[in-house]
């Protein structure tokens, strides 16, 4: 097997329906920056597959044939590196949204959306992104019963970095923090959002906007 440029994005795709991943594995063979590196309508292979070719991005449908996606994220949250997982799922009711957000994926799109968005979301997800439809950010603002108003400043310093996609060290460095104290300032956020994960986090957050300077 030959190598691949550094700036590769090494993908994995599981999908239940072989012409989907056929096409699926089409889409991605001639973009330059990509790279499938393994296929499967296997739900109890994704585990063994990502150990074994260390993808970037799981590319992963809702269910496969009885496994569902949310029990996947739930093994591959432990596996070290961890891929990002960008759920590509032919369901848009409320309840396979929620399930997705509560088990922490990294995207969620739609197979009804046009190809050049599911590349995008792959790229964005890649990126570190959160990648999630307008209906599951309306849904999430909807559902917060926590009182962000209670939120302190340095809890929304950490929120907005958690919105862009950061992780506690690089939060911990960029504000000049202990990871621990990143870790304790993230820990009373969820808290307050009543939230359960950096997902549902990312989803409620609304800038704050800055009063406009009077006008001369």
């Amino acid at each position: 097997m030959s190598r691949l440029p550094p700036a590769t994005i090494r993908v994995l795709l599981a999908d239940d329906h072989a012409i989907v991943l056929e096409g699926l594995r089409a889409l991605l063979g001639v973009e330059s920056d990509m790279a499938v590196v393994a296929v499967t309508t296997d739900g109890a292979k994704v585990v063994p597959l990502v150990a074994q070719h260390r993808p970037d991005v799981v590319v992963l449908d809702l269910e496969l044939g009885g496994v569902k996606a949310t029990d996947l994220l739930a093994a591959l949250a432990g596996h070290s590196p961890t891929p990002k997982v960008l759920i590509l799922t032919a369901y848009t009711d409320g309840e396979s949204v929620r399930s997705v957000l509560d088990a922490g994926a990294d995207g969620l799109a739609f197979k009804t959306e046009s190809p050049q968005q599911t590349l995008a979301a792959i790229r964005q997800v890649h990126a570190g992104q959160l990648v999630f439809p307008q209906a599951a950010r309306r849904w999430m603002q909807e559902r917060g019963t926590g009182a962000a108003g209670d939120v302190t400043p340095r809890e929304r310093e950490v929120w907005r970095l958690i919105a862009a996609g950061l992780r506690n060290h690089e939060i911990a460095e960029k504000l000049g923090l202990s990871d621990n104290t990143v870790k304790f300032h993230v820990q009373h956020l969820f808290l307050k959002l009543g939230v359960k994960n950096r997902t549902e986090a990312a989803l409620r957050y609304v800038p704050v906007r800055q009063p406009s300077p009077p006008r001369r």
